[in-house]
């Protein structure tokens, strides 16, 4: 394939004026270079620019003029260069791959359509776009959109950082004005999910995920020193009850599952899911206006790390005198290469390696 030498690659136009209305300077395809002139007019309204170029250039573009005038400042010199890529290539078995003219006249009057200003990034193929949207409580979001050659015709393949499938409909009458409407409306479907996890990362400290995405719906808050829950709130119902696993030595643990299990018919639908679980384990979750991060972050009694990768220590002893707290794939390699320990399909029992009590853990997953 030819490699292009684009805009936002390498500085190929210099200003010639003050008011950076002209521009002047030289695109480059298969190491041959091209002269070419960009005039802004005083108002610098990119839709009345004016492109100049040397008579070979003038010459390749004969049939794509249409195009050309269709795009603002950046993708003028873009489009010059996918143009040039596919004169270049015609001929060549390679060049099948390349969309025809109508391809990018179609997307450019789709981008008018739906606004520049949702726009975040083009690639040079003119086939990955990131597009931006807003949900009502001003949360940015990205929808990645990949085209299809035959566009519109074939469906694009969408993705974005959400907790649920991105199920687009498409027809070939569709448009990404259309595509970023349904987006628009997932995210609106999303809000109350959304609010309910920012609530649990504002007022409370949250041990994983360390840098949580939209996409992620479970949270590990800190009760306290060693103990925590781990939460996985539904994105389609998120006021509900969330499954949820106490972590902790058991002479911690065992108090809040029983109050878990007693008061689990008090749940209120109508508060929050950080005021129900309160309820119903009787506590007040330590929060950054009160405790230190630090408070929570005790390290590894066999690395000395708090972070293993993205694991924490989640494996503690279990003897109050000791509550020493070691991730689960230390501790699992630490007693099985000790020869008084026994394993029992895939969990190992053995002796603490602070204090010698009896100790288990299952087998570790594979760090990711």
């Amino acid at each position: 394939m030819v490699l292009l030498s684009l805009v936002n690659e390498s500085p190929i136009l210099l200003p010639l004026n003050k008011d950076k209305t002209m521009y002047d300077g030289f695109v480059t395809v298969q190491e041959r270079d091209f002269r070419l002139r960009i005039v802004l007019p005083s108002d610098r309204q990119l839709k009345r620019a004016k492109l100049h170029c040397c008579w070979q250039l003038k010459h390749l573009l004969r049939g794509y003029q249409h195009i050309v005038k269709q795009v603002r400042f950046y993708f003028t010199l873009t489009c010059v260069c996918v143009i040039l890529q596919e004169v270049a290539l015609r001929g060549h078995p390679e060049s099948l791959s390349i969309p025809p003219p109508q391809y990018y006249s179609q997307l450019i009057t789709e981008m008018e359509m739906l606004g520049w200003d949702k726009l975040l990034f083009i690639d040079s193929e003119f086939r990955t776009l990131r597009l931006k949207a807003g949900d009502s409580s001003e949360r940015e979001h990205i929808l990645t959109v990949k085209l299809k050659a035959k566009h519109p015709e074939e469906s694009p393949e969408c993705s974005a950082d959400v907790p649920v499938p991105l199920d687009m409909a498409w027809t070939p009458q569709s448009t990404l004005e259309k595509l970023h409407s349904q987006f628009m409306l997932v995210l609106e479907s999303l809000a109350e999910f959304w609010e309910v996890l920012d609530e649990i990362d504002r007022r409370t400290w949250v041990l994983e995920p360390e840098r949580p995405s939209r996409a992620d719906t479970m949270r590990r808050i800190a009760i306290g020193s060693n103990v925590s829950i781990r939460v996985d709130v539904n994105p389609r119902h998120p006021k509900m009850l969330p499954e949820s696993c106490l972590l902790g030595a058991e002479h911690v643990v065992t108090p809040l599952r029983n109050k878990l299990n007693a008061n689990m018919h008090m749940w209120n639908p109508g508060s929050s899911v950080l005021h129900n679980l309160q309820d119903v384990l009787e506590i007040e979750f330590p929060s950054p206006a009160t405790h230190e991060k630090s408070s929570f972050s005790a390290e590894c009694g066999i690395c000395y790390a708090y972070r293993l990768e993205t694991a924490i220590p989640d494996q503690v002893c279990n003897d109050p005198r000791c509550g020493q707290p070691f991730h689960q794939a230390c501790l699992y390699e630490w007693l099985r290469a000790l020869p008084s320990s026994r394993q029992s399909f895939s969990v190992v029992f053995g002796e603490c390696p602070y204090c010698s009590k009896p100790i288990t853990v299952k087998m570790a997953a594979p760090l990711s």
